[in-house]
């Protein structure tokens, strides 16, 4: 320890604060940009749906409107509009749902009444880079939205009021709902 200078407490706010702004300005684009319309115009109407669709049935909860799922698919309408590969994984993925439910029930994913046939058709496609990407996307940008927390009874973020021992630590009755 002798060898290495300790940082002072200052050095340490000013290097913490430029970090934490360097990160939501980077983020920042991709927030402004992930409105629902530029998804759809990026992906196209039926496939912007069909993922909408997919979203529920991968993440089913009864109390969400379906605009909640509709924003979690609209982080894809910059990067797929940047990225070829992406597109092509999205378009292509959308088409081989679409291909397994017109042979299976005659008619497309979205089409399919039944949660039960549509999810029949994602879990033999589980495996596939199309199902990992999209599941692994979801998860974060259906429950990152505030308005998922309130109908989940999350308090959300807790660190600037000092953390969860402070905020009710075990008086949590969210989770027996879920």
């Amino acid at each position: 320890m002798d060898t290495l200078q300790k940082p002072k407490r200052r050095k340490f706010i000013r290097i913490a604060s430029t970090g934490a702004l360097a990160t939501s300005v980077g983020g920042l684009p991709a927030l402004l940009g992930s409105s629902i319309a530029h998804a759809q115009q990026v992906l196209g109407d039926d496939t912007f749906a069909t993922l909408t669709k997919i979203a529920r049935d991968i993440f089913p909860h009864d109390r969400f409107e379906d605009d909640l799922y509709r924003k979690a698919v609209a982080p894809y309408g910059d990067p797929a509009k940047q990225d070829a590969a992406l597109k092509t994984l999205l378009t292509e993925g959308v088409a081989s749902v679409d291909v397994a439910a017109n042979q299976k029930y005659g008619k497309r994913y979205v089409e399919v009444v039944d949660e039960k046939d549509r999810v029949a058709i994602l879990k033999a496609m589980d495996k596939s880079p199309f199902f990992l990407k999209v599941r692994g996307d979801l998860v974060v940008s259906l429950y990152n939205q505030p308005a998922v927390w309130a109908k989940l009874g999350y308090q959300g973020p807790s660190a600037e009021f000092g953390g969860y021992i402070t905020r009710g630590f075990n008086d949590q009755t969210w989770m027996d709902s879920v």
